[in-house]
């Protein structure tokens, strides 16, 4: 039973769609870009405009923290690589509304308590959210480019000479 033309299209696109949205690791992990931020503020902008420009890269980076501690597991380890590729090809890849979703799931959390793994998974959670949360804080935003609709205030922040939507005007 080989899968059609048409699923395989659908995968591919889903695939592209899905690169397309990652950045390049080259960005992401450049040292130049990384700084203190000089006050709260510009923290927590950093952290909205990071985790919103670079998610995909950091959904990747959480998966390979959680597949790591899973390398003393192999069969779990397995188990879960082949319920990644089930979420990818029967969710992730559809454009329709999925019926798969509650089967996954179930699926999914049937395999974390069968297998014992789900002190792995909070572990590296933790882990993973320390990662980006400094990655995300600390990886200034000057250099990132990025049109309007990407940044996390969307169309507040003005574009080249137009005034920021609801800026001050004389009356």
């Amino acid at each position: 039973m080989w899968p059609s033309a048409e699923t395989l299209r659908s995968i591919k696109e889903a695939s592209e769609s899905v690169a397309s949205t990652r950045r390049p690791w080259r960005v992401f992990l450049d040292l130049s870009g990384f700084s203190i931020p000089s006050s709260t503020t510009e923290a927590t902008t950093r952290l909205a405009h990071n985790l919103t420009y670079f998610l995909s890269n950091y959904c990747i980076l959480l998966l390979l923290i959680f597949l790591l501690t899973l390398f003393r597991h192999p069969l779990s380890l397995l188990l879960f690589l082949i319920l990644f590729a089930a979420w990818y090809f029967l969710y992730f890849a559809r454009d329709d509304l999925p019926f798969a979703l509650l089967p996954l799931a179930l699926a999914t959390l049937v395999a974390l308590f069968a297998t014992a793994v789900w002190l792995n998974l909070l572990l590296s959670a933790a882990v993973g959210a320390i990662v980006v949360f400094l990655h995300a804080a600390l990886r200034t935003t000057d250099e990132l480019v990025g049109d309007d609709q990407e940044s996390p205030y969307g169309p507040m922040l003005g574009v080249g000479d137009s005034p920021a939507a609801g800026a001050y005007v004389p009356v």
